[in-house]
C-alpha cells in the first residue's frame, strides 16, 4: 500500500474505509423511506445551517429592539428565549421556522409526517441546548430529531 492511500483513508474517516472494503450504507434516509433526492429527501446539513442562522438572526433582532432595548449582556438570553417560543410555535403548527421556510425546509414526524405539539417543544427545548444538535447518526438527524422521533426534509 502506498502511504498516500493509507493516508487518505485515515482522512476520509472510517465510513469511507468502509465503504472501500465492500460494505454498503445505503444513501442518507433509505432506512426511513424517505427519497434519495428532491422535495422529501434529508435536509443537506448547508441548508439546515443556513436556516438555523436566519433564525437565530430573527431571534437577537426582536431581543435587540422590542425587550432590551438595545445590546446589554441579556440580549443573548433573551434571544435564546424567543428561539424556543419561535420554535415550539411554528415548527408545532407549521412544521418550520421563517429560516426553515426560507431554505425550503420541513420537519416531519417520523412515520406520521406531521410533528406534534409536545414532539416540537421537546426537539426545540433540545436543540436550544446545542449538543444534542452536534451529534448525528448516518441519516444526518440530530440527537435532538432522534429523540423527539423528527426528521428535516427538503420541501
Amino acid at each position: 500500500m502506498d502511504n498516500r492511500q493509507a493516508i487518505g483513508s485515515w482522512l476520509s474517516g472510517p465510513r469511507a474505509a468502509m465503504e472501500d472494503a465492500g460494505a454498503e450504507f445505503g444513501y442518507r434516509g433509505e432506512q426511513l423511506g424517505l427519497p434519495e433526492e428532491g422535495p422529501g429527501s434529508i435536509a443537506r446539513p448547508g441548508r439546515r445551517l443556513g436556516a438555523l442562522v436566519v433564525d437565530w438572526a430573527l431571534c437577537v433582532l426582536i431581543a435587540y429592539g422590542l425587550i432590551t432595548d438595545g445590546y446589554t449582556p441579556a440580549t443573548g438570553n433573551w434571544a435564546l428565549l424567543v428561539f424556543l417560543v419561535l420554535g415550539i410555535l411554528t415548527v408545532g403548527t407549521l412544521g418550520f421556522t421563517p429560516g426553515k421556510r426560507l431554505f425550503r425546509l420541513r420537519v416531519v414526524g417520523v412515520g406520521t409526517g406531521r410533528v406534534q405539539p409536545l414532539r416540537a417543544l421537546a426537539r426545540t427545548v433540545l436543540l436550544c441546548l446545542a449538543i444534542p444538535a452536534l451529534v448525528w447518526d448516518r441519516d444526518g438527524r440530530g440527537l435532538h430529531d432522534r429523540l423527539a422521533k423528527t426528521v428535516e426534509v427538503r420541501m
